[in-house]
């Protein structure tokens, strides 16, 4: 059972990636989606999550009308769109699974190694 991030890279400011998180072992099914970020010496923050009961997508604060989460059960992924990214945007972003949505991270399973995202002109 694994989740793999991709599709991070260096990009310049206003600009855009889009992250993939490819399901292994396993179908995403009524699984719930995370993605999350950490930068070196601060918490792992949560970035967005898609419902496996709904499909419902939540989002930080901090990226809400820029990012947007999809999946696609045939491809077992998930997608993060991200748009008019941000130098504050930099960070290694990791996907993971949980039953819900939740803020605990100690409830969300089957981490990822990661991919890493560069905001920078």
């Amino acid at each position: 059972v694994q989740l793999q991030a991709c599709g991070g890279g260096l990009v310049q400011p206003g600009g855009s990636l889009r992250l993939s998180c490819a399901a292994s072992g396993f179908r995403l099914g009524h699984w719930s989606i995370g993605w999350f970020r950490q930068v070196p010496g601060k918490e792992r923050e949560g970035v967005s999550c898609i419902s496996g009961n709904d499909g419902v997508t939540s989002f930080v604060d901090s990226v809400k009308g820029r990012f947007t989460l999809s999946r696609d059960n045939a491809k077992n992924t998930v997608y993060l769109q991200m748009n008019s990214l941000k130098p504050e945007g930099t960070a290694v972003y990791l996907c993971a699974r949980s039953l819900l949505c939740v803020s605990d991270l100690s409830i969300w399973q089957s981490w990822g190694q990661g991919t890493q995202v560069t905001v920078s002109s």
